[in-house]
């Protein structure tokens, strides 16, 4: 009979001999980076290294960016980061020397769809079901801030909100005076309204580039075959609708 030292040694030579990469690094491998969160510190510091390491590692080969973010904010609208953020992962794109494809999936919010459309121009893309949004910043809540830091703070996102306008004019091609006007409010886009808008170049399909095709995402279901199925309303017994 083997000695217990014995039998956990050969077992211990099966393990692996060190822990394997976290999903990030292996995603990296690929020249792959993934934009799932909203850009907070944390999140842009990552983002920003992936870019530059993968322009380090080789100049000449694409990079894949996946936008999946509220950008600056949550989901229910409470600010969670500064509007630089954005501005520091968008000038990052424009200073290395890769080609950058972007790609919206899920969606892409404010600061977010700046990224979405800053990729290159002729490859930046949206899934068939994702969405785009533009909007002006948001102030955070400042609390018992005086009076004049306040005016400050209003200041700096007034000049951020011009930035934003600016630099979507410039990526999407459109006058200044337009994106001003359509910011105003949140101003959501499907992927057929986001390429009219020009924030993106194409739709992406089960890896085919759909070249231009404005389809619904009804349309796209169809062609996939998945169809809705509509079920009447029913009432359980002894009910009237109106009760």
């Amino acid at each position: 009979m083997a000695a217990p030292a014995h039998v956990e040694t050969s077992y211990n030579e099966h393990r692996p001999r060190k822990p394997p990469p976290d999903l990030p690094s292996l995603l990296l491998n690929s020249r792959i980076v993934y934009v799932g969160m909203p850009l907070v510190p944390a999140v842009t510091e990552l983002v920003i290294a992936e870019l530059l390491y993968l322009q380090y590692s080789d100049p000449t080969l694409p990079i894949y960016m996946y936008i999946n973010s509220t950008g600056t904010s949550r989901a229910d609208g409470e600010t969670v980061g500064m509007e630089t953020e954005g501005f520091a992962i968008h000038d990052t794109m424009q200073l290395v020397k890769n080609e950058i494809h972007t790609v919206g999936v899920g969606a892409a919010i404010g600061q977010a769809c700046l990224l979405l459309a800053a990729g290159t121009k002729g490859k930046r893309y949206m899934l068939p079901h994702a969405t785009a949004m533009i909007q002006q910043p948001r102030m955070p809540s400042m609390g018992q801030m005086p009076a004049i830091d306040l005016h400050l703070r209003a200041k700096e996102v007034i000049h951020n909100r011009d930035t934003l306008v600016e630099l979507l004019a410039e990526h999407t091609g459109n006058p200044v005076e337009k994106v001003a006007k359509v910011m105003r409010r949140p101003y959501y886009m499907s992927p057929k309204k986001a390429m009219d808008f020009g924030v993106v170049d194409k739709i992406l399909w089960r890896g085919q580039e759909a070249m231009g095709e404005t389809l619904s995402p009804e349309q796209w279901d169809k062609r996939a075959g998945i169809r809705a199925v509509e079920r009447p309303m029913t009432y359980g017994a002894g009910t009237s609708g109106l009760g």
